[in-house]
């Protein structure tokens, strides 16, 4: 018997870092559970960094794409959470999806708004990339408890 995935958006202002990280760690961490895709207000381009945190945990992510928020909204796709991993301020510009059964917002720092060395932007992006997997493990596991 297959179990029917639950459908998840992450959603952050460029979906060059955080909404890309959130994406790759639910699809392989949950999902057996879980299927998710990211998208961003103004799409931009991967952050260098982000891709090199990612390569140390093993995930290539340097081939992705960047998606519109917008575009996604306007192919009526459906989800059962979409969850914003950018500022209150950004997370409030997110379109409502019609059928959503949960919004959720989880405030990440932006690694791209990141000052100092290189070698400090790193460390600071390290650190996201960190609280991101934990707070996808804590969501797997409230959810599949429920």
């Amino acid at each position: 018997m297959s179990i029917k995935k639950k459908k998840v958006l992450f959603i952050c202002i460029h979906n060059s870092a955080r909404s890309q990280m959130a994406e790759t760690f639910l699809n392989d961490l949950g999902g057996e559970w879980f299927q998710a895709e990211s998208a961003g207000l103004e799409p931009g381009t991967l952050n260098p960094l982000v891709v090199q945190v990612m390569a140390e945990e093993g995930y290539d992510i340097s081939g992705n794409s960047t998606n519109s928020v917008f575009d996604f909204y306007q192919q009526q796709r459906s989800y059962d959470f979409v969850v914003a991993v950018c500022s209150k301020e950004a997370e409030e510009r997110c379109p409502i999806f019609p059928g959503a059964r949960r919004r959720l917002h989880w405030p990440f720092d932006d690694p791209s708004s990141m000052g100092g060395s290189e070698q400090e932007r790193l460390e600071a992006t390290r650190r996201i990339r960190d609280q991101i997997k934990a707070k996808i493990g804590e969501f797997i596991a409230e959810e599949k408890s429920s």
